[in-house]
């Protein structure tokens, strides 16, 4: 490989081990090509501010603000208690509580640390007291959390779209039925789970609860009604949508529930600022990594690799998945995508890979990597919210990602699974 290509891969790779946060690595190793082969160091910040330079991508920090907003909002309350009067009589019924709510909470974020961060607060400390081990209340909720990547709107889908020029609202559409099974296979978990430990039964909701509750979590259920449906109404775009979701979020925080007061709003906004932050600055300087992996032709010599050594793209598609998982054990998942989502596009292309059936694969992927133990990002935020260590959660949260890696399977090997609802 020439000197460019080492610093790519090798140089990336060692300032990554170091601990350096991925924006930094990913500028430093951009910087140092640039200087290395004589071309004019104002490119990177030209590549730095073209990367940014979407629509689309005003989606992430208004999603992220609706999230923020939600959560201190008590929404996420209403989710949960609206989830647990339908199901807490089953087995499992608190476990099956978790999901359903990561799922309407997901609906509006579109962010899955958001959503653990919210569904977490709530129902970690419930399930603790109500003798549910705390360790396994933090994989479970970490695995419902990640369910935010598939079921639309998703950040993910919309930094896919963004990468590959494809229709976001097509991609959102190939995320929900891998989203649901995903979902499915959590509540065959917990179902399964508490049968074998002969676990409790509440006592089944009475009507006037559930009306009661019903009443209560109305605004709290109408909002991906309100986002989802505008999106595919016609109403507004997916990042129009992310805005009417935050509108909505305040207006639901002050006006009816009145648990977000003005002057909070600061601290609530610098919340979703620092996160969005870190997620549009590895994308803003991907950019230029983007462009020299091009220049020196990475993806079409790892594409004759794969076509020497892979003679079908199903088998292909089994060494991405492969090196993917892997990658996202260890990275951050928006780098990965931003990084190598040209390259893994051109590769696809050349098989003939279905580019929507494509996206939906690696975002499945990516989706399990922010569950994946030893660094996934939700992983983090579960251990925040219920202040274990990492081996506990990890340990607990082996089965769901097992789980997970049979969804990711029939997503890659059957595309009608993700395409079926376009």
């Amino acid at each position: 490989m020439s000197l460019s290509a080492w610093i790519l891969t090798a140089g990336f790779a060692g300032l990554s081990a170091l601990g350096m946060p991925f924006a930094f690595a990913i500028a430093l190793c951009v910087i140092a090509v640039l200087l290395s082969v004589g071309i004019e160091p104002m490119l990177f910040p030209q590549t730095v501010v073209a990367g940014t330079q979407s629509f689309a991508l005003l989606a992430i920090p208004f999603f992220m603000l609706a999230g923020e907003l939600m959560s201190a909002g008590g929404l996420s309350q209403r989710l949960v208690r609206v989830a647990e009067v339908f199901v807490r009589h089953l087995p499992g019924g608190m476990d099956l509580a978790v999901v359903l709510a990561a799922l309407v909470f997901a609906a509006v974020s579109g962010s899955a640390p958001a959503t653990t961060a919210a569904i977490g607060a709530v129902m970690i400390p419930a399930m603790v007291r109500r003798g549910y081990d705390k360790a396994y209340a933090t994989a479970l909720v970490v695995s419902a959390g990640v369910l935010a990547p598939l079921i639309p709107p998703s950040i993910a889908f919309v930094i896919w779209g963004v990468i590959a020029e494809q229709s976001i609202s097509k991609l959102f559409l190939s995320g929900v039925l891998p989203g649901l099974l995903m979902a499915a296979g959590l509540a065959i978990i917990a179902v399964s789970r508490a049968l074998r430990s002969h676990q409790p039964r509440e006592q089944r909701a009475r009507w006037p609860e559930i009306v009661q509750a019903l009443r209560e979590g109305v605004w709290a259920l109408m909002a991906p009604v309100v986002v989802l449906g505008g999106i595919y109404g016609g109403a507004f775009t997916p990042t129009e949508a992310a805005v009417v979701a935050c509108v909505y979020a305040l207006f639901v925080g002050v006006a009816i529930e009145r648990r977000i007061k003005l002057v909070e709003l600061p601290r609530i906004v610098s919340g979703a600022m620092a996160i969005s932050a870190v997620v549009m600055a590895i994308v803003a300087v991907s950019n230029g990594f983007s462009f020299l992996i091009a220049q020196e032709q990475l993806a079409v010599k790892l594409a004759a690799w794969l076509a020497t050594h892979f003679h079908d793209k199903w088998s292909m598609l089994l060494a991405l998945n492969v090196g993917f998982f892997l990658l996202a054990a260890v990275m951050d998942e928006v780098a990965i995508m931003v990084i190598l989502g040209p390259m893994l596009i051109s590769i696809a292309s050349q098989f003939g890979v279905d580019p929507i059936h494509f996206g939906a694969m690696i975002v499945t992927n990516v989706a399990i990597g922010m569950a994946a133990p030893p660094i996934g990002y939700c992983l983090f935020v579960g251990m925040a919210v219920s202040g274990l260590k990492l081996w506990p959660v990890a340990r607990a949260i082996l089965p769901f990602v097992a789980m997970m890696l049979v969804v990711l399977i029939i997503v890659t090997y059957v595309p009608a699974f993700s395409l079926a609802l376009l």
